[in-house]
């Protein structure tokens, strides 16, 4: 019978593909222990023409480790020399391969003394053809730190692709990598900082390539990077002591977490140490900005005036003194925008970022719906001060949501961000403990761990669907109106020691159910739930005095 279904016919059968014969036979030996120079010849057969089988590959650095130890030196250093040329065959074929280009890098490895100028020229061929191929990118850091090239002979090398095409993300982003590495920093210079002669001709030289070509991306995103601030040093931010929780609350400068082989933290209360369980305000072992600890009730005691707490993270301590008759105790940092926010400028660098606003705003009357130059514009504002552009900033946002309708989501996002820095900085110059964030149009709460002393939280009528879990770090909370957003979850709103009011009118619970973690807040007295859908509900009044025992009202 034939393929038709034909009685009487005949069955053709087709005859495997040399690739697989080669395939299978390279198994069989593999499988049979022979390990010589004929698995090399089969799989060479394969990967000469599909250098994409790991299979293959693995196999070939099986042969080669055994005849490692057959062969003399000069015959093995004949046989690597061989491979090399085969892997630059395969290269030819796929440049992306990535089975080729690690195997490549475990041979070298190999080798007493690589010839690693030649991988360097190598490598310049293959981004002459194609230089946005990162596998070839990551092959050349390799080879780089291995010979080892200065970084400003690498720097060069990104000079040249640069100059030669301004649309190049891979040098761009290696230029990043790079220059911090040049010269070594001052003491008060953050780690991770640009000098500041290299970043104003850094900044010169992107101005170039934005303005010889604004619709690419990669000068616009390296622009961000310069304008971003190095990861702050370690320090603790806020160590708050309660004495009618009985709890100590820090806050560090990063998420952490607390745990053996992790972070250490250790105690001291009046010079004494004192050790302590650890966790986070949400009860979620996860890196968190807050951490906080029991403490014994004779930590307290009436006939001391004063208990002093200091804490030791690393090399960082901070302390506090709880005086006789105070509730509460707290010892913070007082931070400028700089500190918080964004990187300090000096005279020079700010007249640079102002020459390069005014730059980018007329290229944006050139250009009015470039997306590239107002971001860029945006971060420009908030780089120079973002108190005093707060209204220009706003008013970008607009201009840009309308150049790039696709992303509203995330500009409304990022200007949600903005916007809490902004009030986060005048709360810190006023030095209150009341935060009013109403009428803002937030989509997202960010930097919530810098209102762990917030008393009085407002953000009613927002945009906002949810309280997220960092909340929890509000372990000052005591009144939080949240009236006229679209809140469907409250899962946010957990263990809070000190929340007593919570107002939730006109948003979009649906049923009970979503309120049920508010039952870890032991002060919660007054809920007020008017016109959510739930109301509608004739159970609910019931099933929220059930599952919310100790509030004393809650209104529906």
């Amino acid at each position: 019978m034939d393929g038709t279904g034909d009685p009487g016919g005949f069955r053709i059968i087709a005859s495997p593909s040399p690739p697989f014969i080669y395939r299978q036979h390279g198994r069989l030996k593999r499988q049979e222990g022979h390990l010589d120079e004929s698995v090399l010849e089969l799989t060479s057969q394969i990967l000469g023409a599909n250098p994409d089988f790991a299979t293959m590959w693995n196999c070939r650095r099986e042969v080669l480790m055994h005849l490692e130890t057959q062969k003399s030196p000069e015959e093995f250093a004949t046989l690597v020399a061989a491979e090399l040329g085969f892997l630059e065959s395969c290269l030819r074929v796929n440049p992306k391969s990535y089975g080729t280009w690690h195997h490549r890098c475990w041979l070298l490895g190999r080798l007493p003394e690589p010839n690693w100028t030649r991988e360097l020229e190598l490598c310049a061929k293959f981004l002459e053809a194609d230089e946005r191929n990162f596998h070839c990118w990551d092959y050349r850091r390799f080879v780089a730190q291995k010979a080892p090239v200065p970084p400003a002979e690498e720097l060069a090398f990104t000079d040249s692709l640069i100059t030669r095409n301004f649309s190049n993300y891979s040098s761009w982003h290696y230029r990043s990598c790079l220059l911090p590495k040049l010269q070594s920093l001052s003491d008060s210079q953050p780690p991770g900082r640009l000098p500041e002669d290299i970043l104003l001709r850094e900044l010169e030289l992107v101005q170039n390539a934005f303005f010889t070509d604004p619709n690419d991306q990669s000068a616009w995103f390296y622009h961000r990077w310069l304008l971003g601030r190095a990861d702050p040093k370690d320090a603790i931010r806020c160590l708050h002591v309660s004495r009618n929780e009985a709890c100590l609350t820090v806050c560090f400068s990063r998420p952490i977490i607390v745990s053996p082989g992790m972070e250490t933290l250790m105690l001291f209360v009046d010079r004494a140490p004192l050790p302590v369980e650890w966790r986070t305000p949400d009860g979620r072992n996860r890196p968190n900005y807050v951490w906080l600890c029991d403490l014994p009730t004779d930590s307290f005691n009436g006939q001391s005036p004063q208990h002093s707490f200091s804490l030791m993270w690393g090399d960082v301590q901070k302390e506090c003194v709880l005086y006789q008759g105070l509730k509460e105790s707290w010892c913070q940092d007082s931070a400028t925008d700089e500190q918080l926010f964004r990187m300090e400028l000096s005279m020079e660098k700010s007249t640079v970022l102002q020459s390069e606003l005014e730059s980018c705003k007329e290229l944006q009357d050139l250009e009015p719906d470039n997306k590239w130059c107002l971001l860029t514009i945006i971060l420009l504002l908030r780089a120079l001060d973002p108190l005093v552009y707060e209204k220009d900033t706003l008013k970008y946002f607009q201009t840009l949501k309308v150049a790039d309708p696709m992303r509203t989501a995330y500009l409304d996002d990022l200007r949600s961000k903005f916007l809490m820095e902004n009030y986060i900085l005048k709360m810190e110059y006023a030095d209150v403990r009341v935060l009013d964030l109403s009428r803002k149009d937030l989509t997202v709460l960010c930097h919530l761990d810098q209102l762990l002393l917030v008393t009085h939280l407002n953000l009613s009528h927002n945009l906002l669907r949810s309280l997220p879990p960092a909340l929890a770090m509000l372990r000052c909370l005591e009144v939080l109106q949240v009236d006229g957003n679209a809140i469907e979850s409250v899962e946010g709103v957990v263990n809070l020691p000190r929340l007593q009011e919570l107002s939730l009118c006109d948003n979009s619970l649906q049923h009970p159910l979503a309120l049920q973690t508010l039952a870890s807040c032991p002060k919660l007295s007054l809920l007020s739930l008017e016109r959510n859908p739930l109301c509608q509900l004739e159970a609910a009044p019931e099933e929220l005095r059930a599952m919310l025992p100790n509030v004393d009202r809650i209104l529906t």
